[in-house]
């Protein structure tokens, strides 16, 4: 369910699906699938709850763990959002992976952290640049949520932006 008002409790946890999240430092928007809050003393208060909750995101993938830093990154990014919107530190996160069942535990390291910033800098550098980065297109292309922005059939075929431009017009 991706509904952002809707809430449900669970022993001592709240959770929270569809949190829209972002970060004026970083620059970013974006969707935590899952917040957990779970009931601690350094945590937030949340409106029409008694006591102070911590929040972790959960982001949920269909398959299984990447040998590369994204889904982390990916993870990372939406906690340092939530810090920012909620004048909180988050120490952790997870990761649950659909193909294996899987629930990781993320720790937001400072390293985890420098990450981010440094592709969050890179991606503004990159629009600032107007440049786009290829991609290299794999099977994972077709269930990503963000194909029909990167456009990932395109850059199969060694042809530039504008030809392709000139190519839909001419054919118009």
């Amino acid at each position: 369910m991706d509904d952002p008002f809707f809430t449900e409790k669970r022993k001592d946890v709240i959770l929270a699906r569809a949190v829209p999240v972002s970060s004026r430092t970083l620059g970013l928007t974006g969707l935590c699938d899952v917040v957990e809050f779970t009931a601690s003393k350094e945590g937030v208060a949340l409106p029409g709850r008694t006591g102070r909750f911590l929040p972790a995101p959960v982001e949920y993938k269909r398959g299984r763990e990447k040998r590369d830093r994204c889904d982390e990154g990916q993870l990372c990014a939406q906690a340092m959002c939530l810090e920012e919107m909620l004048a909180v530190t988050i120490p952790m996160a997870y990761l649950y992976y659909g193909e294996t069942r899987r629930r990781v535990h993320v720790a937001l390291t400072d390293d985890l952290r420098d990450l981010v910033r440094k592709a969050a800098q890179e991606m503004h550098a990159y629009h600032g640049r107007g440049y786009t980065p290829r991609v290299k297109p794999f099977k994972g292309c077709r269930s990503c949520s963000l194909a029909d922005v990167c456009l990932p059939r395109l850059q199969e075929k060694t042809a530039t932006a504008s030809n392709y431009i000139r190519l839909q017009v001419g054919q118009a």
